[in-house]
């Protein structure tokens, strides 16, 4: 119940509504004609004692057309009362049959006519049922078919009220999938009206937060290339070649730091969509030693030399920083990836991580914020691997933190 869409619930609501509607209606019809039987039976039970009696003191035709009158019927004519019997012969329904010594009154139905025959030893009389039908069956037919069509109607109003939940569900949704211009659009000033304008302000927020951050970076960039590069000059003008490399590599460094900031910000924005390639794996491996600051003495390499199909520059980026992360976090500053089915396998000595892998594959977790240098962290690893549509899964075995990059649909190996 809990899961049910509000248009859902509604559809339930007055299919339910109507089914009632219907079965109390036609419950009702049953009572009720039941009701106008009984009724029916008990007059012509009191026609049929009083006729009887009253013929029995031979009364007079003033006396007649008095009870006549009274019970509400009228005597047909002798061509007429000759067509009746005929008729009844042929189709006519005996709905009562009643009587006593003083003779017997039977009652006859012809379609929706009514005919009263009283038979007392040699006096017969045909009588026509003069009292207007009391089953009102199409009064009330059409009484339910108008609560039928108000119900139907206020579940249709009820529909095209909600029908505006429906247009800002998919505008959000656009939002969500990294249409940042998407723009909430709401007519009127009820709730719903109110909750998309609260949505569309939210979006204008964000879409001058994300601006702001894209300015921001592309500024700092700039005002770090700039010394950067400065001090690269500076250092190709040294005379001391064994300085003039430590610092070269150090300037060179510092631009692919800059360079990995602007990765990181493309990579988590929605937007982003990798570009796959098929590459092999050794080059990606050396890819990302080459973007290691560590010597590859500190890198164990065991893996298969197969096809890959993904995007180089991410997957390189995601295996360094699992190898930076594996060298800076152990023991004794040595990491081993190796190839384990169909996927990797990085591990190093070390402590257990104290809380769940999902603990720290958010951003700026609390250990990342403890840890010396830059790193993109495993909430950036995660991002890339599931934008490659790779897994990543941690193990503790034997004193060794492993993290292993598991290959998914659109992450293949060889």
């Amino acid at each position: 119940m809990r899961n049910l869409s509000v248009t859902t619930f509604i559809h339930i609501l007055f299919s339910v509504a109507i089914s009632i509607l219907i079965a109390t209606f036609l419950l009702f019809l049953s009572w009720d004609k039941d009701r106008h039987k009984i009724e029916e039976y008990k007059r012509y039970q009191l026609i049929s004692i009083t006729f009887l009696s009253k013929l029995q003191l031979n009364p007079g035709k003033e006396d007649l057309d008095a009870l006549y009158k009274d019970l509400r019927v009228k005597p047909l004519s002798h061509k007429k009362s000759i067509e009746i019997k005929n008729q009844i012969e042929i189709e006519g329904e005996t709905v009562f049959t009643g009587g006593s010594s003083l003779g017997q009154v039977r009652v006859f139905r012809i379609e929706d006519e009514h005919y009263i025959y009283v038979q007392r030893m040699q006096h017969n009389l045909l009588l026509e049922d003069d009292r207007a039908e009391n089953y009102y069956f199409e009064i009330a037919i059409a009484l339910g078919v108008f609560l039928i069509a108000v119900l139907l109607i206020l579940y249709l109003a009820v529909l095209r009220k909600l029908y505006p939940l429906r247009k800002l569900h998919k505008q959000i949704q656009r939002f969500a999938q990294g249409d940042m211009q998407t723009r909430i659009t709401y007519l009127y000033d009820d709730e719903i009206g109110k909750i998309a304008k609260s949505f569309d302000d939210a979006i204008v927020h964000i879409n001058a937060l994300s601006t702001s951050k894209n300015l921001f970076m592309r500024n700092l960039m700039h005002e770090l290339k700039t010394p950067i590069t400065k001090g690269r000059i500076v250092v190709e003008m040294m005379e001391d070649e064994a300085s003039k490399k430590i610092l070269v590599r150090a300037f060179e460094r510092m631009n692919e730091l800059i360079s990995e900031l602007a990765e990181i910000e493309r990579v988590t924005t929605q937007s982003f969509e990798p570009t796959f390639e098929y590459v092999m794996l050794d080059e990606v491996i050396r890819r990302s030693q080459e973007l290691l600051m560590m010597g590859k003495d500190s890198v164990t390499v065991d893996v298969k030399n197969i096809a890959l199909a993904t995007d180089v520059k991410l997957f390189s980026l995601a295996i360094k920083n699992l190898l930076d992360n594996g060298i800076k976090y152990s023991t004794n500053k040595h990491v081993a990836l190796k190839s384990v089915g169909d996927g990797l396998e990085i591990s190093s000595k070390g402590e257990k991580l104290q809380h769940p892998l999902s603990y720290y594959v958010e951003p700026f977790s609390q250990e990342e914020k403890r840890s010396t240098g830059f790193g993109l962290g495993l909430y950036i690893v995660y991002n890339i691997l599931e934008k490659l549509g790779c897994g990543l899964d941690y193990k503790y075995v034997d004193g060794n933190n492993i993290f292993i990059i598991k290959a998914g649909e659109a992450c293949h190996f060889g």
